[in-house]
């Protein structure tokens, strides 16, 4: 290395000032990315077995990589210094031939490409397995929602225990994600209870997910899928053992309540169950399955118990007070500021509008697109979507089951329920 030459100048404080602010915005994307609905997500969380092993394996890894550099860097500062040119007059030495350095060039990367590759193989036998003791559960993705399952609690009529877009688990106890896709391929992925795992059309995926502590974790869509993958979110809501046993006998037992006669609930379920065909308006029982009642309907998410859910349009809005729907303040995240009993109007009158590339039918006589073609929607009034809006909220799970209520929301230290 010749130290005696001019050099030109590496760009001095104003190109540090400019990687400075790649850096600062790189690191904010990383947050930012890592935000859903104003809840906080980390990968690193060690509540979950699935992260525990991941983050021993990376520790490895991160490890070895700084003994790497640390010593690369040593020999390189050491070989400048030996080296420079106003120190040695005398021609480079050539060590072409030097068998033995070339076979410890050689020797040192495999050594530690063949430990790695033990401890991954390692992590992934102590992964992939899935118990024949663990609980299952069904994840349907679609777009661009999801539907969750539970193969093993059936009900009256021989069909099983299902909610759209929020998963219901034991807390301390391993739980099988079979995941699988209605359409194109999805990414079923909570990061804080573990890894991701694409939804294919035709295949089903199982692993095991798991945390030891309770409490509400959010779930996102990790594969491009669409006009409104970034809206296709869950929520996974982690109980206690006991709490998650009280949900499942309740659910198992559900059946949706008969409205009174002559209450604007009754009005919603016959419009629910019927549609209006005088103007168009398909009956949303078409689509959407309501347990304990004629409304079987595959290809919209289960709203069996709408009434107790605290999200509506796949997490594109949150009900997070003791009010749930009935609440006329708006969030201060709320998309297009509606507030929730708002965004529930809304949502049934044109969902297309609201969330982009919807195929839910619209109700305000509007068009729609379902696969690319263009399709006209019914017509309902804004008092008959009120009434179809007060029989979705009372499709509740009795109080004592009512999975949300006195949950942790992880990542915001607020309680569903109480104060947000």
């Amino acid at each position: 290395m010749n130290t005696k030459h001019d050099r030109k100048p590496g760009g001095g404080p104003q190109q540090t000032r400019l990687w400075s602010r790649v850096a600062l915005i790189a690191l904010g994307a990383a947050f930012l990315s890592s935000c859903g609905q104003g809840q906080f997500i980390y990968l690193g969380d060690q509540a979950a077995a699935y992260n525990r092993e991941i983050g021993g394996l990376a520790l490895w890894a991160i490890a070895l990589s700084i003994i790497i550099f640390v010593g690369v860097s040593a020999l390189l500062f050491y070989t400048v210094q030996k080296f420079r040119e106003d120190r040695n007059t005398a021609a480079p030495q050539q060590f072409h031939g030097n068998n033995k350095l070339e076979v410890w060039l050689i020797a040192v990367p495999v050594v530690l490409v063949l430990g790695l590759s033990v401890l991954s193989v390692r992590s992934l036998a102590r992964l992939n397995p899935v118990s024949k003791q663990s609980m299952g559960i069904e994840a349907l993705g679609a777009q661009f929602w999801w539907n969750f399952s539970y193969p093993a609690a059936t009900v009256q009529g021989g069909s099983v225990v299902a909610n759209g877009n929020e998963m219901v688990m034991p807390a301390g106890e391993k739980v099988a994600i079979t995941t699988t896709s209605r359409d194109v391929i999805h990414g079923f992925w909570a990061p804080n209870l573990g890894g991701q795992r694409a939804s294919i059309p035709s295949v089903k995926k199982v692993w095991e997910i798991d945390t030891q502590r309770p409490g509400v974790y959010q779930g996102n869509c990790s594969q491009l899928c669409g006009a409104s993958h970034a809206n296709m979110r869950f929520k996974v809501v982690a109980l206690e053992p006991d709490r998650f046993k009280t949900f499942m006998d309740a659910a198992q037992a559900y059946v949706a309540p008969t409205p009174a006669p002559g209450s604007a609930e009754e009005r919603g379920m016959n419009i629910f169950m019927q549609g209006k065909a005088d103007t168009g308006a398909i009956a949303c029982a078409s689509c959407h399955r309501v347990q304990g009642t004629p409304a079987g309907g595959q290809s919209g998410p289960d709203l069996s118990f709408f009434g107790s859910r605290r999200t509506l349009g796949a997490g594109m809005w949150e009900a997070m007070t003791p009010q749930q729907w009935e609440e006329t303040t708006a969030a201060k995240n709320s998309p297009r500021g509606f507030s929730p009993k708002q965004a529930l109007h809304e949502w049934i009158k044109n969902s297309p509008e609201v969330k982009p590339g919807s195929i839910m039918p619209s109700y305000d006589g509007s068009n729609y697109k379902v696969n690319g073609k263009v399709m006209k929607g019914g017509t309902l009034t804004d008092q008959e979507i009120d009434d179809v809006a007060a029989y979705l909220r009372s499709l509740q799970l009795p109080e004592g089951a009512d999975y949300w209520q006195g949950s942790t929301v992880v990542g915001t230290n607020s309680t569903v329920g109480g104060t947000q």
